[in-house]
């Protein structure tokens, strides 16, 4: 464990090294109640953000999103946000940081939804939510000083993963796409049989057993198995005609091989696509601006690939 830890970036090091120090605690061992909790504690690490030209709230059929306006120019481009928080926590309030970066660094309105979570709500109420609200975001696009034809996604963790569902739906039941998606290290495998679950998955604070209990905690009472093709996305071969997808995968996340197995795919599959692994940083990096350059750069690398 010491060679791996003077190989992590240096203030990730730190965080590591004080969840090793504690003993590694699984956070799937903790209530729903604190794990929502300790990923609000979190944001301090997010680091600052800009301030925006407008900030606003909307509902429609029970589902929030949250605009974020960076100008008062009108027809933006639209960037629709799928959070993270393994289908268990994650919002507006955890996300807010990285969502005013991107607006601000892109010039795109961004639109974050914030969806049912588990262990109240289980399979298929994101999936439903993130669905309807891109299909409504579309439709009422120019309502918010966007422009319906420019909408690319992006999401983080379980966000990336139903960013790809809700391109899968939209493929074969609607009419229109994003034009571009960006996946930061996607939840694809409800059973992590990676290798980079058993190289990452206990020491490096977000753990294999916390990813795997959030679909658990998300597919229990929900009568389909853990191999149902919009949970376990592996599995799949339908990806061909998909909009060209951005990859970001960690070098030391559990998730790191998965996101790297789905771009092989999107490529056999005649997909434009590209990953970027980030060498010595952990799952959840894209949020700790405050103490990773690699945090900042992948913003600005996220922002680059939606405007262009």
């Amino acid at each position: 464990m010491l060679k791996v830890l003077n190989q992590i970036e240096l203030g990730i090091r730190e965080l590591v090294e004080g969840f090793v120090e504690a003993g590694c605690p699984c956070p799937s061992k903790q209530s729903v109640i604190q794990r929502r909790e300790g990923y609000i504690d979190s944001v301090v690490l997010a680091g600052p953000s800009p301030k925006m030209h407008e900030e606003f709230e909307d509902e429609f059929d029970g589902i929030r999103i949250k605009i974020f306006k960076p100008t008062s120019e009108k027809l933006l481009p639209l960037t629709i946000y799928f959070h993270g928080g393994c289908f268990v926590s994650g919002g507006f309030a955890t996300h807010e940081q990285q969502m005013r970066q991107l607006a601000k660094l892109s010039n795109t309105i961004v639109v974050c939804i914030r969806y049912r979570l588990a262990p109240e709500y289980h399979y298929p109420a994101a999936h439903d939510d993130v669905y309807k609200a891109s299909i409504h975001i579309h439709d009422h696009g120019y309502e918010y000083g966007g422009d319906p034809k420019r909408i690319s996604f992006v999401g983080d963790s379980a966000g990336a993963h139903l960013a790809l569902v809700t391109s899968l739906r939209l493929k074969a039941k609607s009419n229109w796409l994003p034009r571009k998606q960006v996946l930061i290290y996607p939840m694809l495998d409800p059973q992590g049989k990676s290798d980079s679950y058993s190289q990452n998955g206990k020491d490096f604070i977000i753990t294999g057993g916390m990813l795997l209990s959030g679909f658990e905690m998300y597919l229990e009472g929900s009568n389909v198995s853990n191999k149902h093709p919009e949970i376990s996305l592996l599995l799949r071969n339908d990806f061909s005609g998909l909009p060209p997808t951005y990859i970001v995968t960690a070098e030391l996340d559990p998730l790191r091989d998965e996101g790297e197995e789905l771009y092989k795919k999107l490529l056999s599959s005649g997909v434009d696509a590209y990953c970027d692994r980030y060498l010595g940083v952990i799952h959840g990096f894209f949020q700790l601006s405050a103490v990773s350059k690699s945090a900042v750069r992948c913003i600005e690398n996220v922002a680059r690939q939606i405007v262009n």
